[in-house]
């Protein structure tokens, strides 16, 4: 068990097995409840890139902490810094979880 300075909570992470499917699916429908911008979200494909689905500076930080709440996960924003695509996160999040997701 991790404990995150955020809030005072501790999160178990790395036990949560999820296919990569599954964290696709995760991701989109928070990507979908936080977008600024109308999309079809069942067109979204690993090569979609997230900027281009509607997030500003202040959304994108919603949706992580988003992420992080809905995957149980710690980890700094900038450790997503890099991440452009759709696929690029599900990577990242794959990594975090220590999932079989690396996969499809």
């Amino acid at each position: 068990m991790r404990c995150s300075s955020f809030a005072g909570m501790c999160k178990t992470t790395g036990e949560n097995k999820m296919t990569r499917q599954e964290v696709t699916d995760k991701l989109r429908a928070l990507m979908r409840k936080t977008s600024q911008k109308q999309v079809d979200w069942d067109s979204v494909a690993e090569q979609t890139e997230i900027a281009s689905l509607g997030f500003d500076s202040l959304s994108i930080l919603d949706l992580i902490y988003d992420i992080q709440s809905a995957f149980e996960l710690e980890f700094e924003a900038e450790e997503v810094a890099g991440v452009r695509t759709v696929g690029d996160m599900v990577t990242f999040l794959a990594g975090k979880l220590g999932s079989a997701s690396g996969q499809g």
